[in-house]
């Protein structure tokens, strides 16, 4: 890989979740934000706030009391932003790096440290293969900081809340049953130098084709080739 330079106004930051919804989602789109910053509008009203709800019902919890399956440990931070050293790619010292806020970072017994990434689904179905390379992202980054001391990150996975029913009624407050099930992921550092490097290659490329069922492109399109003849 030839070493690499910025233009101007692109991202040297790469966004865990970019990882994964960006990744598997339409590649012209990604290179457009990484490239000229160019990113269309995201409105989801309830997400931010159950999401603050579920991490600050976790603050002070061992694992006990969040899952029984989960690894033993302690709530050491939540919320917590990492930035991890410049990103190597085929023995380059590219300009990227991790950059990205876990949901909540467990303390072992043995010293070792776990990340969890808090949840809110429909259904309790198991997506932690998805999510790996986005938890492997914090870890590459807890593991390899730019500034702070590393640690050793030994457990990754998702704890998901999901509605159940229903509760109360009109004559007092409501409230809303849940299930909790914890999905782990195994460490898998070769999992995430892989997609670093996919990633960085195709946004230091040439414009990739848009993908064949994204939306938004088609809407871009469309309203071009209207707006010609108009």
């Amino acid at each position: 890989m030839e070493p690499i330079t910025l233009r101007e106004g692109a991202r040297a930051f790469i966004s865990p979740s970019d990882l994964t919804f960006g990744w598997d989602n339409c590649h012209r789109c990604l290179w457009l934000y990484y490239n000229h910053q160019v990113k269309a509008p995201m409105f989801m009203p309830l997400v931010g706030d159950l999401a603050e709800m579920q991490e600050q019902s976790c603050i002070g919890k061992t694992a006990a009391d969040l899952n029984a399956d989960m690894p033993e440990g302690k709530v050491f931070k939540h919320a917590g932003w990492v930035v991890s050293k410049p990103i190597e790619v085929d023995g380059v010292v590219t300009p990227f790096a991790v950059r990205g806020k876990y949901d909540l970072l467990m303390e072992h017994p043995d010293g070792t440290f776990g990340i969890v990434d808090c949840k809110f689904q429909a259904n309790p179905s198991d997506k932690s293969k998805f999510y790996a390379v986005q938890l492997e992202a914090y870890a590459f980054a807890l593991e390899n900081p730019a500034k702070d001391a590393p640690i050793k990150v030994s457990t990754a996975g998702l704890l998901v809340w999901s509605p159940v029913k229903v509760r109360g009624n009109s004559s007092g407050n409501f409230g809303l049953e849940l299930s909790c099930n914890w999905f782990p992921t195994a460490r898998s550092p070769e999992l995430i130098a892989a997609r670093l490097s996919d990633f960085i290659k195709m946004i230091t490329g040439p414009v990739p084709a848009a993908k064949s069922n994204c939306d938004q492109c088609k809407y871009i399109d469309n309203r071009v080739e209207i707006l010609k003849g108009v």
